[in-house]
């Protein structure tokens, strides 16, 4: 833990001393930014495992550096945890379409948001893990490839984003089986995130129509009140 580093980034001064001295505190090496485009200067020349990213900033918002980000190859992969004072849904939703690993409001618990940081970080050494060891997974016309993490259909690659790939790996791990939206949660996001299924449904919602999927022959099927499964081939 004492050599991940944690960007945080955000234009309060206090929330910038406030949450350094408590990842500090953790053992983690801390850098801080109080604009966008510092941030993403920052990630350019420094080496960040992970980036807690205040919504509402001067000049480019975390929308626009986390959009940015997730369209960097460099970068693509890095975790984000998106901070914001505002309590909308709209905003966590667009926040979590666009490749936000986690969301938390502010005012926000200290623990809390340490117990997320480390969650989201283990999740992430975990998936780099899984892809190392293993190749790829066929369903139907879809190859995933765990080590370049790439999903290609009719030979090109899919443009999915970090948990779209995860929730596609899952499933296609798990062909012909349900699995409920808290068991996707809990696998993905890393933590016990019970209460927020939507997470899970807008992404499924925007993964389908990346594979193309259709109502017909559906390659994801809805289980109502449970979760989602992909039907075994044979059946």
């Amino acid at each position: 833990m004492k050599n991940q580093r944690v960007l945080v980034v955000d234009d309060e001064e206090h929330i910038l001393e406030l949450l350094s001295y408590n990842l500090e505190s953790e053992k983690y090496s801390v850098l801080t930014a109080e604009t966008g485009e510092e941030a993403l200067d920052l990630i350019e020349k420094e080496k960040v495992d992970l980036m807690i990213l205040d919504l509402m900033l001067p000049g480019i918002d975390g929308i626009q550096v986390c959009n940015k980000v997730r369209n960097n190859e460099k970068h693509m992969y890095l975790p984000i945890i998106m901070l914001t004072a505002k309590g909308e849904d709209s905003d966590r939703i667009l926040g979590l379409e666009i490749g936000a690993d986690d969301y938390i409001g502010k005012p926000f618990n200290i623990r809390e948001l340490l117990a997320r940081v480390k969650a989201v970080l283990r999740r992430s050494t975990y998936t780099h893990k899984l892809n190392t060891e293993e190749t790829s997974l066929r369903y139907r016309d879809l190859i995933l490839d765990r080590e370049s993490r790439e999903a290609i259909k009719e030979q090109e690659v899919l443009p999915l984003t970090v948990k779209e790939f995860d929730l596609l790996k899952l499933l296609m791990e798990h062909q012909g089986k349900v699995l409920s939206r808290n068991f996707l949660l809990d696998k993905i996001w890393g933590y016990d995130y019970f209460g927020e299924s939507r997470t899970v449904d807008v992404h499924i919602r925007h993964l389908r129509v990346k594979i193309g999927d259709q109502d017909d022959n559906p390659y994801i099927e809805t289980k109502r009140g449970v979760g989602y499964r992909m039907p075994r081939d044979d059946e």
